[in-house]
Protein backbone atom coordinates (compact mmCIF):
# COMPACT_ATOMS: atom_id res chain seq x y z
CA UNK A 1 0.00 0.00 0.00
CA UNK A 2 1.44 3.39 -1.08
CA UNK A 3 -0.21 6.67 -0.10
CA UNK A 4 0.22 9.55 -1.90
CA UNK A 5 0.11 13.32 -0.42
CA UNK A 6 -0.77 16.44 -2.55
CA UNK A 7 -1.98 19.70 -2.32
CA UNK A 8 0.42 21.59 -1.03
CA UNK A 9 2.76 24.67 -2.64
CA UNK A 10 3.33 28.44 -1.80
CA UNK A 11 0.53 30.02 -0.28
CA UNK A 12 -0.38 33.40 1.51
CA UNK A 13 -1.20 33.99 5.10
CA UNK A 14 -4.78 33.61 5.28
CA UNK A 15 -5.10 30.89 2.35
CA UNK A 16 -7.19 28.09 2.53
CA UNK A 17 -5.64 25.07 0.61
CA UNK A 18 -6.91 21.10 1.13
CA UNK A 19 -4.70 18.51 1.37
CA UNK A 20 -5.65 15.32 -0.04
CA UNK A 21 -3.24 11.77 0.50
CA UNK A 22 -4.77 8.75 -1.39
CA UNK A 23 -4.44 5.17 -1.05
CA UNK A 24 -2.99 3.03 -3.95
CA UNK A 25 -5.29 0.35 -1.95
CA UNK A 26 -7.75 -0.09 0.06
CA UNK A 27 -6.64 -0.20 3.52
CA UNK A 28 -8.54 -3.01 6.20
CA UNK A 29 -9.05 -2.41 9.82
CA UNK A 30 -7.99 1.16 10.03
CA UNK A 31 -7.72 2.41 13.41
CA UNK A 32 -6.59 6.06 12.59
CA UNK A 33 -5.99 8.65 9.78
CA UNK A 34 -3.38 11.38 10.71
CA UNK A 35 -1.75 14.41 9.34
CA UNK A 36 1.43 15.22 11.08
CA UNK A 37 3.48 17.89 9.77
CA UNK A 38 7.57 18.71 10.47
CA UNK A 39 8.47 22.34 10.09
CA UNK A 40 12.41 23.00 9.32
CA UNK A 41 14.61 22.59 12.07
CA UNK A 42 11.92 20.97 14.14
CA UNK A 43 10.60 17.79 15.29
CA UNK A 44 7.54 15.99 13.04
CA UNK A 45 4.11 16.54 15.30
CA UNK A 46 0.73 15.28 15.37
CA UNK A 47 -1.86 17.81 13.49
CA UNK A 48 -4.83 16.30 13.03
CA UNK A 49 -6.46 12.37 13.43
CA UNK A 50 -9.32 10.94 12.36
CA UNK A 51 -10.74 7.21 13.78
CA UNK A 52 -14.00 5.44 13.48
CA UNK A 53 -17.29 7.28 14.89
CA UNK A 54 -16.18 10.34 13.47
CA UNK A 55 -13.57 10.88 16.42
CA UNK A 56 -11.21 13.51 15.45
CA UNK A 57 -7.95 15.69 17.37
CA UNK A 58 -6.28 18.01 16.78
CA UNK A 59 -3.15 19.76 17.66
CA UNK A 60 -3.97 23.18 19.29
CA UNK A 61 -2.28 25.20 17.14
CA UNK A 62 -4.49 23.86 14.60
CA UNK A 63 -8.03 24.38 16.42
CA UNK A 64 -10.36 25.88 14.83
CA UNK A 65 -8.38 26.48 11.39
CA UNK A 66 -8.12 23.03 10.08
CA UNK A 67 -10.29 20.03 9.57
CA UNK A 68 -9.67 16.59 8.51
CA UNK A 69 -12.13 14.52 6.80
CA UNK A 70 -11.65 10.86 5.45
CA UNK A 71 -13.86 9.57 2.34
CA UNK A 72 -13.70 5.89 2.92
CA UNK A 73 -14.96 4.80 -0.92
CA UNK A 74 -11.92 6.81 -2.14
CA UNK A 75 -9.55 5.94 0.49
CA UNK A 76 -8.43 8.92 0.86
CA UNK A 77 -8.31 11.44 4.22
CA UNK A 78 -8.42 15.05 3.71
CA UNK A 79 -6.44 18.10 6.00
CA UNK A 80 -8.78 21.40 4.95
CA UNK A 81 -6.52 24.26 6.23
CA UNK A 82 -7.90 27.61 6.64
CA UNK A 83 -6.19 31.04 7.62
CA UNK A 84 -2.91 29.71 7.95
CA UNK A 85 0.05 31.31 9.34
CA UNK A 86 3.48 31.33 8.56
CA UNK A 87 4.10 28.91 10.98
CA UNK A 88 2.32 26.43 9.35
CA UNK A 89 4.76 26.03 6.67
CA UNK A 90 6.11 22.65 7.32
CA UNK A 91 6.16 19.46 5.15
CA UNK A 92 2.95 17.61 6.09
CA UNK A 93 3.15 13.94 5.82
CA UNK A 94 0.04 11.44 6.20
CA UNK A 95 -0.46 8.10 8.25
CA UNK A 96 -2.56 5.39 8.29
CA UNK A 97 -2.32 2.96 11.21
CA UNK A 98 -4.13 -0.20 10.87
CA UNK A 99 -4.13 -3.88 12.43
CA UNK A 100 -2.89 -6.45 10.66
CA UNK A 101 -2.76 -10.20 11.09
CA UNK A 102 -2.50 -11.43 14.61
CA UNK A 103 -2.86 -7.95 15.70
CA UNK A 104 0.35 -6.39 14.91
CA UNK A 105 0.19 -2.40 14.27
CA UNK A 106 0.78 -1.65 10.42
CA UNK A 107 1.70 2.24 9.29
CA UNK A 108 1.73 3.90 6.33
CA UNK A 109 2.72 7.20 5.42
CA UNK A 110 3.05 9.25 2.52
CA UNK A 111 6.24 10.89 1.30
CA UNK A 112 4.84 13.92 2.38
CA UNK A 113 3.49 17.67 0.56
CA UNK A 114 5.59 20.93 1.27
CA UNK A 115 3.30 24.19 2.57
CA UNK A 116 4.88 27.15 2.74
CA UNK A 117 3.11 30.07 3.79
CA UNK A 118 4.34 33.57 3.20
CA UNK A 119 3.27 36.85 5.45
Amino acid sequence: VQLQASGGGFVQAGGSPRLSCAASERIFSINVMSWYRQAPGKQRELVASTRGGGITNYADSVKGRFTISRDNAKNTVYLQMNSLKPEDTAVYYCNVEARGGWGRRLDYWGQGTEVTVSS
